[in-house]
């Protein structure tokens, strides 16, 4: 990755710069953002921007210095999933919706274009035999095939690991037999997934635990995670909280009765990342504002871990018919709106233009992104606004030299997506050679850690550790913790 120069240090520089960005601020939109759209456009059967002499709205908005590079969007081929579901556990852990759970995603899923294999109370030889057999028709696929993984039942953290329990296992048990009867999420299964350049990988943990006074305890749930390159880890709950399942074989578990519901309505014009992120804002809605007291209590805050720069879009058909039946979009306007609101990388503007967009274009297949946009970045300006957070606008602009990884990432920091706001810090941190350089490196990182990143908050930690800064260390890592991150022990006693 090319490492983005540092800010000018000198007065006179920032002088000149900041008059050179009023002077482009001034200049309409109709040349950038006809490129922009125009490509949009083109790619899904939509006209052309209308000409600088009839602007819409959003083509007198500003543009920053240097425009990032939006990474396009596209189709991709065979789809694979293999869905899991244990129901029975020792009493009193059994989870009577767990069937419905699977007889549910198999057909949402199968009616998006997958090969789905699905699998009922398997005992942890059988399960295991069974992931088995699936890594190898994933080791056959196209390259450029999806791969998606579901588990629904009980899940628990033992040494920082996160186990994902047979059927027939006690989650009461020993360590000993929690380890035996278990698969380990990142090594049996993620890392166990071929690195696909140019696919996607899903791994969907609905974890459920029936204890409630148990799962208070700290330390109790699963344990945070980093997704591996082209793959996205979603999980019905933060790490060590509870998920509710309901003691009722007819209804879903509520994370998975979202996630069916949005794969059953979702626009096909919608990424993968997009359709986790409306699972995620159902979810929360719907047990915050439920009737039942004790589910608002205990409502569920989802947990996505992404590492992914290009958009792969729900629609499983070939790209070249993409637009069967119409075109993305039904305007010049709403396409040019939309390419404006893609390469907007300030959050308090995302929030503002995507506002605009759904005002505008209420009626959109890309109404749900728009949505995702706006929320991602009220959450991300607020915690700009805070004075302990050095980060600026500046600091979101791209940078001469910037690598397509940088500016994607970039992209979605500003959408308020955890894990790039750390890669971007990562970027700063990496052959940092001035003060300038680690300072823009610790902004990033505070940042991606108030937005919910626990691992980039002890990594914040460690390198306060290494500065000699215990105060500030000891505050990243108590911030770790409350985001249920719990380093492995190796790294837990690396302490001065």
């Amino acid at each position: 990755m090319t490492r983005p120069d540092p800010e000018a240090p000198s007065a006179l520089r920032r002088r000149l710069a900041s008059r050179l960005r009023r002077r482009l601020w001034q200049w309409p939109l109709a040349a950038w953002l006809g490129g922009a759209a125009g490509r949009v456009a083109a790619q899904y059967g939509a006209a052309p921007v209308a000409p600088a002499g009839n602007p819409s709205p959003a083509a007198t908005a500003p543009v920053p210095t240097v425009a990032p590079e939006v990474p396009a969007a596209v189709v991709l081929g065979e789809r694979l999933a293999l869905v899991l579901g244990n129901r029975a556990y020792p009493e009193p852990f059994d989870l009577p919706s767990i069937h419905k759970n699977v007889r549910d995603m198999e057909a949402a899923l199968a009616r998006r274009g997958f090969q789905v294999t699905a699998g009922i109370d398997l005992d942890p030889a059988a399960a295991r035999a069974t992931v088995e057999a699936f890594l190898r028709r994933v080791a056959a696929a196209p390259p450029d095939a999806i791969v998606l993984f579901y588990f629904s039942g009980h899940g628990v953290q033992l040494n920082a690991e996160n186990l994902l329990l047979g059927a027939g296992v006690n989650p009461s048990g020993t360590p000993e037999t929690l380890l035996k009867g278990s698969m380990v999420l990142q090594p049996d299964v993620v890392l166990k997934l071929p690195r696909r350049e140019q696919g996607l990988t899903i791994a969907v943990i609905d974890a459920c635990r029936t204890d409630l006074r148990a799962a208070l305890k700290p330390g109790e749930g699963l344990n945070q995670v980093e997704a591996p390159p082209g793959c996205l880890i979603a999980f019905s709950t933060g790490a060590g909280k509870p998920a509710l399942a309901p003691n009722n074989e007819t209804q879903n578990t509520f994370y998975t009765g979202a996630l069916v519901h949005q794969l059953g309505t979702a626009s096909d014009e919608l990424s993968f990342s997009d359709l986790f992120r409306l699972v995620k804002l159902e979810t929360q809605r719907t047990m915050l504002n439920h009737p039942v007291s004790l589910i608002r209590q205990f409502a569920q805050f989802p947990f996505i871990a992404e590492n992914t720069r290009q958009p792969v879009l729900l629609a499983a058909r070939p790209a070249s018919t993409a637009a069967a039946g119409g075109s993305r979009f039904r305007t010049e306007d709403e396409a040019g709106d939309w390419a404006t609101l893609q390469a907007t990388v300030w959050p308090p503007d995302v929030v503002r233009l995507a506002d605009r967009y759904l005002q505008r274009w209420p009626d959109s297949k890309l109404a749900g992104g728009a949505e995702v946009m706006r929320e991602g970045a009220k959450e991300a300006a607020a915690i700009l606004r805070r004075n302990d957070i050095r980060l600026f606008r500046r600091s979101f602009e791209p940078h001469p030299g910037a690598d397509k990884d940088y500016q994607a990432d970039l992209l979605k920091a500003a959408r308020g997506d955890k894990d790039a706001a750390a890669r971007v810090g990562r970027a700063w941190r990496t052959g940092a050679q001035s003060g300038a350089e680690l300072s823009r490196y610790e902004g990033w990182m505070q940042y991606a850690a108030e937005l919910g990143n626990g691992i980039a908050s002890y990594e914040l930690a460690l390198h306060y550790r290494r500065q000699d800064q215990p105060q500030p260390a000891a505050r990243w890592e108590a911030r770790a913790r409350e985001l249920g991150y719990t380093p492995p022990p190796s790294l837990d006693n690396q302490r001065k």
